[in-house]
């Protein structure tokens, strides 16, 4: 995707919103120049830099616990029918249930704080990539791994020099993916038992306070929020996966 295409339709997008705003006519909508106004001094005066760090942070160490932890046992099972055939029962049962659901149960046993929060990220991502590396590493072609055996490679050196690279590209394409649905699980979760966090920041300026343009700016925050994560995660799978994108 091109830099200039992303721009244009960011452009749209605000164009689209301060007509929104001229025609509602409202403090609820308020235009985008003064909620990017607010943005920048709530940014640099008030509190919303530490409201974003708390998000961040927890959706960061979310996603690196999900990958240390998802990526070698969907390799495992990938690379095992037999730990699979064990293990898929329990797999299909889970994966379909909405995480979020359980965000009262995992807050009441975890208490407050940030580990409930990324331990309700990390179940999302957690079977999201489970389920695609274990499919990839399935997957692989047999004659692949024979020709790279008949070269004297035991088993560690199948899951380092095959297993491993041929399912990274489905490690990243699940966070990619999943990007989307951790933050707006996280802005879920920041509403019970924490004062900091953007869904918290979000929530109280919007309902308790009536403060719309702070309300909105700490939407964009969130918006900017997964919108790096995004796109990190894309420019590290072009980084990582260079035989991809060779046309």
């Amino acid at each position: 995707m091109k830099r200039r295409d992303v721009l244009l339709a960011a452009l749209a997008l605000a164009v689209f919103w301060e007509a929104a705003s001229l025609l509602v006519n409202r403090p609820i909508l308020p235009s985008p120049l003064t909620v990017i106004q607010v943005f920048v001094k709530e940014l640099f005066v008030g509190d919303l830099m530490e409201h974003f760090a708390a998000s961040f942070w927890r959706v960061l160490a979310s996603m690196l616990l999900s990958v240390a932890l998802a990526a070698p046992a969907g390799l495992v099972l990938g690379q095992s029918q037999r730990l699979n055939r064990i293990f898929s029962p329990i797999i299909y049962l889970l994966y379909p249930i909405p995480k979020v659901v359980l965000v009262p149960i995992v807050l009441l046993f975890l208490g407050i704080g940030d580990l409930p929060k990324i331990v309700i990220i990390f179940m999302i991502l957690f079977f999201q990539i489970l389920v695609l590396v274990r499919d990839q590493a399935a997957g692989l072609p047999p004659q692949l791994i024979q020709s790279v055996r008949s070269l004297g490679a035991g088993r560690r050196a199948l899951f380092r020099f095959v297993y491993l690279p041929a399912s990274l590209p489905a490690i990243l394409t699940a966070l990619r993916q999943s990007v989307g649905t951790a933050v707006a699980v996280l802005y879920i979760a920041e509403l019970f038992a924490t004062q900091r966090g953007l869904g918290y920041y979000i929530y109280f300026n919007g309902s308790t306070l009536l403060d719309y343009p702070a309300m909105y700016a700490g939407v964009m925050a969130m918006s900017l929020l997964g919108l790096g994560l995004y796109f990190s995660v894309d420019w590290m799978e072009r980084r990582l996966c260079k035989w991809q994108f060779v046309e």
